[in-house]
């Protein structure tokens, strides 16, 4: 998209602009295991958001992708091979998700109940990869 095209936002603040990016129920926690994991197929995606709709993350994905969190590369296969990483702008909100971990546990999660508590899961350690058919496929086991 050239710039002749690109719609202007406009925003009160550079708050704003930052969760206008990351903000949302999806895109923090993408960021998240792409921020842990390096790079991760969509199927894998998939299974470690098992709440999320094929439609919602192809739309997530999309967004972080158009605003640089994201890349994507796709392999000239039958069936297409599509990876996902993070990139270098990408890798700079993870420290700022680390604090918020940090925030929401110091102050006892505000009476939620976690799902799933990424913040304290060693995510490379709990993610077995095994191979399938020359295929790699994440079996996640999040406590």
């Amino acid at each position: 998209m050239n710039g002749k095209n690109k719609k202007i936002h406009e925003a009160i603040c550079e708050v704003e602009v930052t969760f206008g990016v990351i903000g949302g129920k999806w895109k923090p926690i993408i960021l998240w295991f792409l921020g842990k994991c390096e790079q991760l197929r969509f199927g894998q995606l998939q299974q470690l958001l098992p709440d999320i709709t094929h439609k919602i993350l192809t739309k997530q994905l999309r967004e972080l992708e158009v605003d640089q969190l994201i890349e994507r590369k796709v392999y000239p296969e039958v069936p297409p091979k599509v990876e996902y990483s993070i990139t270098p702008n990408g890798k700079e909100i993870i420290p700022i998700l680390e604090l918020m971990c940090d925030w929401a546990y110091k102050n006892n999660y505000f009476g939620y109940e976690l799902k799933y508590n990424l913040c304290d899961a060693d995510i490379e350690n709990n993610l077995l990869y095994k191979s399938k058919s020359n295929k790699k496929e994440v079996v996640h086991k999040l406590s």
